[in-house]
């Protein structure tokens, strides 16, 4: 069964798509570019989980092409805090996409509740609403400690945790727990606005 899974330079998400591999899963991984360092630590781990399983070519985004239009409305119209729910938001609506493209079942990503902002029961439920396919997170309840022993058993970890440069769109205080219908309102205008 093919599957879409979203794939940062980070820890979490090389380890849920390992996890999902295990589990025979022919994984596409979508990346949304920040920058080439970002992107080079990527493919290096794409190459270290090619051996775990059916793994395919990462679709690459750019960050600054898809996203960053919707960061400076929210910004023009007040909304900064919302960034992180948006951006989050966008990520699974195009892996979706994409998913319908390849006839993919099901998306997954590297979310472990309540870890960031972004990942509050409350916002998981905003994040979800982006698409009609399946979203399996496999790290939902664990915590740093076991997805950090996971990266170092299976070699992603040592990548990982390179040095690399900062999101360079996240507001001072993104929302925590963010308002479905208040959420719904701002997506309502940025539609409007055509960035969505």
């Amino acid at each position: 069964m093919k599957a879409v899974a979203l794939l940062s330079s980070g820890i979490d998400s090389p380890v849920a798509i390992y996890l999902m591999l295990r589990k025979g899963l022919e994984i596409t991984p979508v990346h949304f570019r920040q920058s080439r360092r970002k992107e080079s630590k990527v493919m290096e781990l794409y190459e270290i989980l090619k051996r775990y399983g059916k793994l395919n070519e990462p679709v690459v985004i750019d960050a600054y092409e898809e996203q960053a239009p919707v960061f400076s409305k929210l910004a023009e119209l007040g909304k900064a805090k919302w960034t992180c729910l948006f951006c989050k938001w966008t990520m699974v609506r195009k892996a979706c996409r994409i998913g319908h493209e390849i006839g993919a079942r099901a998306i997954v990503t590297g979310d472990s509740l309540g870890q960031v902002a972004s990942q509050t029961l409350d916002n998981l439920v905003i994040i979800s609403s982006a698409s009609d396919l399946p979203i399996l997170r496999p790290l939902i309840g664990m915590d740093k400690e076991e997805i950090v022993r996971i990266a170092r058993e299976i070699g992603t970890f040592d990548v990982s945790i390179e040095p690399e440069e900062p999101c360079p769109f996240v507001p001072r205080h993104p929302v925590i727990r963010g308002s479905f219908g208040e959420f719904l309102r701002i997506r309502e205008r940025l539609m409007k606005e055509g960035v969505l």
